[in-house]
């Protein structure tokens, strides 16, 4: 399918507003952060790896902020938000995507592995918000958008602590959404669930022509295809805007039908 001109046009739909981004020295992170900025937000990129975060800076332009900064730290967080409140005087937009993935099944994955993912995912979320949550109050408002994945809806036996402390990103999505409900912040909070997409997590498993096809086309993806980071940061950007906002406590799967899809059972021979 050929592309329009429409679909490319930059509209400033979160225009004005600022953002954070965590894990977004590169793929997903760094897909979101550079739409948000291009969509006229300022954009805080914060990861544990310096090099990558000035590499996409750089990429991004003038609207882009850095910081290195480890979403396991409570001190991290807390200095990361008071140098946004200096500095920009608001916060509008949280978006917790830092992550990694050791595959680990119950009975192979050790306590240490299962409490580092968890550590990054379901403690770096739950600081996240709790850090973010007052000064997005004191801005009027905004969105949180946590970065969860279809592994919180299905149980995917290899990666055990991956899908522990992702349903924990899910659950708890929902506990602050009502939070923030309950006392009128104006801040709506939703989980996004991606499936299979081209990021360094799974990229020996699709080529980089792939994945540079889907990222610039808008062609339908046929059944077991990866989607692209592109695909995931365009639900972000719907989310952190106001066209979203009587969306709030929701989770939202970007997987191509991937967990609905019946499996295929083996043909009986005749």
């Amino acid at each position: 399918m050929k592309e329009t001109p429409a679909m490319n046009e930059t509209k400033g739909r979160v225009e004005g507003l600022v953002a954070i981004v965590t894990g977004a020295a590169n793929g997903l992170g760094f897909a979101v952060a550079r739409l948000l900025a291009a969509e006229g937000a300022t954009v805080f990129l914060t990861d544990v790896d310096p090099v990558g975060l000035s590499s996409a800076a750089s990429d991004i332009g003038s609207s882009a902020r850095t910081m290195a900064h480890d979403v396991r730290s409570e001190e991290a967080w807390a200095t990361l938000i008071e140098t946004i409140e200096r500095s920009e005087g608001r916060l509008d937009i949280l978006v917790n995507n830092a992550g990694l993935l050791r595959v680990g099944t119950i009975e192979s994955c050790t306590l240490e592995e299962f409490r580092l993912q968890n550590a990054v995912m379901s403690e770096g979320v739950f600081l996240g918000c709790k850090h973010a949550i007052p000064l997005m109050a004191r801005s009027g408002g905004g969105s949180i958008v946590n970065i969860s994945s279809t592994a919180a809806l299905q149980g995917f036996s290899p990666v055990l602590a991956y899908t522990a402390a992702k349903g924990a990103v899910r659950a708890m999505t929902k506990a602050i959404a009502t939070h923030c409900l309950e006392r009128d912040y104006g801040i709506r909070c939703n989980s996004v669930h991606p499936g299979n997409i081209h990021t360094s997590m799974n990229r020996e498993r699709s080529s980089p022509e792939q994945a540079a096809r889907r990222e610039n086309t808008w062609e339908p993806l046929s059944n077991g295809s990866f989607g692209s980071a592109r695909d995931v940061a365009e639900m972000v950007l719907y989310l952190a805007s106001p066209a979203a906002r009587y969306v709030t406590g929701s989770e939202f799967v970007i997987d191509n039908a991937t967990i609905v899809t019946p499996a295929r059972l083996p043909t009986p021979s005749a």
